[in-house]
């Protein structure tokens, strides 16, 4: 099985047979862990640079009245903050949704990886641009967007980033991720998200059913959402 981690950083940067080789080492023994499984909390003082080779995870707040916000979903291939190890403590939780296959990286191994390596530096920083990028899109979405659009948006973008990775190569694919856990991501009430997400399926743009989205008007879903992949800074439409 290949290792998404690499295959990403790849696509951002020409990395070297020996940045390759080092990457593998770095990320050879992950652990694993169940679905719903806090690899850190809230206030914990910020460990190594986690990196998801299966499985996917999200990072989230709880709000003083037990109200979760999810401000970002990791999928394989991803990896936490470059540079939370600079912080007293975490300012937000980050958890498994599926049983996960999780590489640790000590800080100070990264540091010097990226300190060694040109290739694995410019790679790491253009990821960490495109996360916030993802941030930027999502803070849009909660802002500006109807609620048909942000739903819309959302769906668009875990798409392209699935087909990014290799998770999947046609517009149906695994979406593990219930409509409470999406609800909380979107800020809606899971009513309301199943509301919007009849109006999706009647418009003919999409359906969600059993863990799985399946796209059946991508230029239908695109139009709704109002979608600009730039953010994601990978040209994927039309398979280019």
């Amino acid at each position: 099985m290949s290792n998404r981690f690499i295959d990403k950083l790849s696509g951002f940067a020409s990395l070297s047979a020996r940045e390759v080789a080092v990457l593998e080492a770095a990320t050879a023994a992950p652990a694993k862990y169940t679905a719903k499984h806090d690899l850190i909390r809230e206030g914990d003082r910020p460990g190594p640079v986690f990196v998801v080779l299966e499985g996917w995870a999200c990072r989230y707040k709880i709000l003083p009245n037990g109200a979760r916000q999810v401000l970002a979903y990791m999928m394989p291939g991803d990896s936490c903050d470059l540079h939370a190890g600079l912080l007293a403590a975490m300012d937000h939780s980050i958890q498994t949704i599926t049983p996960a296959a999780v590489a640790t990286i000590e800080r100070m191994a990264m540091d010097e990886m990226m300190h060694d390596h040109r290739g694995i530096a410019k790679a790491m920083y253009l990821g960490q641009l495109i996360d916030e990028g993802t941030m930027r899109a999502w803070i849009t979405s909660m802002g500006r967007r109807a609620s048909i659009e942000r739903v819309a948006h959302l769906m668009c973008e875990l798409y392209l980033r699935a087909r990014n990775v290799g998770l999947t190569l046609e517009p149906p694919f695994a979406l593990p991720l219930s409509q409470a856990l999406l609800a909380d991501s979107l800020g809606m009430t899971p009513v309301h998200l199943n509301r919007v997400m009849k109006e999706l399926r009647a418009s003919g743009a999409m359906t969600l059913q059993r863990g799985s989205l399946i796209i059946e008007d991508p230029v239908r879903l695109i139009k709704i959402a109002g979608f600009d992949e730039n953010y994601l800074h990978r040209r994927l439409r039309n398979g280019s």
